[in-house]
């Protein structure tokens, strides 16, 4: 220490705290972003679900909707698609594109889901039926997870772009890779609804 001034003894001292400083700020803006990443996760358990019950109901419906071969398949094709992009989501949560695709996918199950809740309506035998009267509360009760789970996925991006955007976080969070999250928003009115499962 001898052959160090004053000055480089501050200029050291000075060093250390930004160095301190700023990585206090990349692991605040670590910690929130997975934070919405776990939140997703908790989305992807409940549509997992959603997704293992629906060829069940589909299986139950097939025994009485002969005659309506054309929506189950497209349920089942809708399932499909949703699944697919919902992995593809799950890789990535980060990726805007990624959740635009889920909840494109979405969208179009939810709506041959309805339409499906709609034919089982014309079918009195079907809609007494117990295993569709129990799937249909499983599938209702999943539906509401899902929405619980999305309030709050948006909930941490939320506070993730937040933190990202405060100063003096926002002078840092391009340089370390940290892009806006995207919120999990469905598109059309019909969509924010469940779909009707009750008889």
């Amino acid at each position: 220490m001898a052959g160090l001034s004053l000055g480089g003894i501050v200029f050291l001292a000075v060093l250390v705290v930004m160095i301190v400083w700023v990585a206090g700020i990349y692991n605040r803006l670590v910690g929130l972003r997975n934070r919405f990443k776990n939140s997703f996760a908790q989305i992807d358990v409940q549509l997992k679900r959603r997704y293992d019950l629906i060829p069940n109901l589909v299986a139950v419906a097939k025994e009485y909707l002969t005659h309506e071969r054309e929506t189950l398949e497209a349920v089942i094709a809708a399932r499909n698609q949703a699944s697919g992009a919902e992995k593809q989501a799950a890789a990535d949560p980060g990726n805007a594109a990624a959740i635009q695709g889920m909840i494109a996918a979405e969208g179009v199950l939810s709506a041959t889901l309805g339409r499906l809740f709609a034919l089982v309506e014309n079918y009195p035998d079907l809609k007494a039926n117990q295993n569709m009267m129990q799937l249909s509360e499983e599938l209702s009760s999943t539906e509401n997870r899902i929405a619980f789970a999305r309030q709050a996925f948006n909930d941490a991006v939320m506070t993730y772009n937040t933190g990202r955007e405060l100063f003096p976080a926002v002078l840092f969070a391009g340089i370390f890779g940290f892009q806006p999250a995207q919120f999990l928003e469905l598109e059309d009115a019909q969509e924010r609804e469940a779909p009707k499962v009750a008889f």
